[in-house]
């Protein structure tokens, strides 16, 4: 199989980019910097140097390759999203045969679509009736992607991801290392979480089995979703930061979504895909990925 993956440097999109090289594919991949270039041809990918929007530079591959992964990080992906779709729908209909097999695309959506509810059990088919304001678009996103007539689309839903350099945890690891743990919201949360590895096998999953998946949306997250207090307090004790650890009331809609508790119960990737997520839970490992995150920082 070849894969065109966007965002191929990214936190996602590098784990992903990985695993498909290790499972023999072809892998293209985006990225904006030269730099980044030398990063990917050292792990077997074919960098392909453009701006995101610069699309006209890569989707012409939209002839050859079996699969085009959206995994885009970055402010503006409303807008975004919605342009790489449209993009990657013209392009297959000016490049590609009539007759050759419908192109799968995976989009990169987020388990933030479920919104805040600490009582009632969600999984990947449940009903989206309030999503965290900061994703609200993305429902909609999610069923144009799906439901797309030259494309056989798949939604991936990553919940917060740990492991490697942190992602988004990196921001309250930074700040325990200069000795405060704080973390936006209020007592008795919980964390769905997934490390970048095990949702890499389900990009990977998805796509050399789109002949069942193509159409569902899944969640990306461990069967077990983790005490926000219990990892708080386990990152005092790892990072030696002062005691005790905080809670802020959010200043933004990202912390607002960060703050956001979804007790998820996804099946359809297990079920489907047979996909089990392998690695530890943050809190059993957090002293392990603590200082994978201070070896990528050069704080070891």
């Amino acid at each position: 199989m070849k894969v065109l993956i966007l965002g191929a440097t990214g936190f996602i999109g590098f784990p992903v980019a990985q695993a498909f090289v290790r499972a023999g594919h072809i892998v293209y991949g985006q990225t904006r910097s030269a730099a980044k270039a030398k990063q990917l041809a050292a792990e077997e990918i074919i960098p392909v140097v453009a701006d995101t929007t610069d699309t006209e530079v890569y989707l012409h591959l939209v002839a050859t390759v079996d699969a085009v992964i959206d995994a885009v990080g970055g402010t503006d992906l409303k807008t975004l999203s919605d342009v790489l779709l449209t993009a990657t729908t013209e392009a297959v209909q000016a490049h590609r045969a009539p007759d050759a097999p419908k192109l799968t695309y995976i989009y990169t959506s987020g388990t933030w679509v479920h919104g805040d509810d600490r009582t009632t059990v969600a999984s990947d088919t449940s009903a989206l009736t309030k999503p965290a304001p900061l994703v609200a678009w993305r429902p909609a996103q999610e069923q144009r992607v799906v439901k797309n007539p030259h494309l056989n689309g798949i939604v991936i839903r990553p919940s917060l991801l740990y492991g490697r350099s942190g992602s988004i945890l990196a921001t309250y690891f930074r700040k325990a290392h200069e000795g405060k743990v704080v973390w936006p919201g209020t007592p008795g949360g919980r964390l769905a979480l997934v490390h970048c590895d095990d949702l890499a096998e389900l990009y990977l999953l998805a796509a050399e089995k789109v002949a069942i998946a193509g159409g569902q949306i899944f969640d990306g997250t461990n069967d077990v979703n983790e005490s926000t207090d219990a990892f708080l307090q386990r990152l005092v004790e790892v990072s030696g930061a002062k005691g005790p650890y905080e809670y802020t009331a959010p200043s933004n809609p990202f912390e607002v979504a960060l703050s956001t508790t979804s007790i998820l119960r996804p099946y359809l990737g297990r079920a489907l895909l047979g996909w089990r997520p392998r690695k530890a839970g943050l809190i059993d490992h957090l002293e392990i990925y603590y200082k994978a995150w201070q070896a990528s920082e050069g704080l070891l």
